[in-house]
């Protein structure tokens, strides 16, 4: 069953066609830059290299509380890009260590009352044992730790800016490239909120933000099968900073994409990634080694990051109207409803809720951009 078709039927909203979203967001000719918000980890190089192979200006990594925290992800950053001779190019800014509100504790204390998440990121209980072994921090008492033991990518050798955070990073460079800038965000939006808060005219200057996370009525499918399906259909990237994510995707940001569910659509088969790495360089090797860890796992930011380089690689999208659980005591805390404009609570606004992407168009693009990344010296 396609999510397109089930999609559009209990939204009962409008689905716009590849064509005629293609045609909307691809008019434009200026030179196009982006900003790049995640939780970086060692195979997680693959979104700024399809950015790069399709021709965008990086004008930062900004590293994001989620799957570990922030800092942690931003020595990620640094050392992937060291991996391809891109560290002098491209910068790497600290995000916000803390969500807004939520903390491993406050979300501990919430999933004794709701259930535990099968992936808590960041929040999971600290083990002292784990990291030790090579597993990314979580919780503890110190944030601004590192784990050196999970870098197989190699340690960095680089830093990131000091003394600018990723929010302002980010306020700066909308205003310099009005209008130009994409904002993509595939970890929590706490960077992306801070700096709607900080600037009134930030999320206006945008070219855009893509989001992967925001997954609509997929209850169910966390309970009829294993424990990998309850966790590619939980929300971590949300749950980890609602509020965040409330102010993030209510803002007056001139286009919002979000990739939800569909971002589970293509998987990163063993098959893939091995035709991936009959071109050895370092990022095809650290792909097929370390993509598919303990599991085997969908392309969720790869497919944000094609939805942003290629309107054409959507097939199926709506116009819906959005909004985040922030109750704590609810849950749903830090997951999304949708709406129609008939029926949508005041303060909300319209996004473009992508449910189906052409898997070949996604597969080329990751294939190429690991086969053939981008130098520094190429960008010149």
């Amino acid at each position: 069953m396609r999510f397109s078709q089930v999609s559009a039927l209990v939204l009962g909203v409008p689905i716009v066609t590849a064509s005629a979203y293609s045609k909307r967001q691809n008019s434009t000719t200026e030179k196009r830059y982006a900003i790049l918000d995640n939780d970086w980890s060692p195979a997680g190089s693959i979104p700024f290299l399809m950015a790069l192979d399709a021709g965008i200006e990086i004008l930062g990594l900004a590293s994001s509380t989620s799957n570990t925290w922030q800092k942690q992800t931003a020595y990620h950053a640094l050392s992937t890009l060291e991996v391809g001779n891109l560290s002098s190019c491209i910068p790497v800014y600290y995000g916000a260590t803390h969500p807004l509100i939520n903390t491993p504790t406050l979300f501990q204390a919430w999933e004794s009352i709701h259930g535990s998440l099968p992936w808590e990121g960041a929040f999971k209980k600290y083990n002292a044992t784990a990291e030790e072994l090579g597993a990314d921090p979580t919780s503890g008492s110190d944030p601004n730790r590192i784990s050196k033991g999970a870098f197989v990518q190699g340690f960095p050798n680089v830093t990131a800016v000091e003394g600018t955070s990723a929010a302002a990073m980010m306020v700066r460079m909308v205003r310099r490239y009005p209008g130009q800038v994409s904002i993509y965000a595939a970890g929590a939006l706490t960077n992306v909120a801070l700096a709607v808060r900080m600037d009134d005219g930030f999320a206006g200057l945008a070219r855009e933000l893509v989001v992967m996370g925001g997954y609509v009525d997929v209850n169910l499918l966390q309970t009829s099968g294993d424990i990998l399906q309850a966790d590619i259909n939980s929300d971590i990237n949300l749950m980890i900073d609602p509020e965040a994510a409330k102010i993030a995707l209510t803002a007056l940001f001139p286009n919002i994409v979000i990739a939800g569910n569909v971002a589970n659509q293509v998987m990163s088969t063993q098959a893939f990634l091995d035709e991936v790495y009959e071109v050895e360089n370092p990022y095809s090797y650290l792909m097929n080694r370390y993509y598919n860890a303990g599991g085997t796992f969908p392309f969720w930011d790869e497919t944000a990051m094609a939805v942003l380089l290629d309107r054409g690689v959507v097939v199926n999208c709506s116009t819906v109207y959005i909004d985040v659980d922030t109750a704590y005591s609810s849950p749903n805390y830090g997951n999304i409803h949708v709406y129609q404009e008939a029926l949508m609570p005041p303060g909300l606004r319209n996004v473009t809720y992508v449910h189906e992407i052409d898997e070949g168009k996604l597969r080329e693009m990751d294939k190429r951009s690991v086969q053939f990344p981008k130098s520094c010296k190429d960008l010149r």
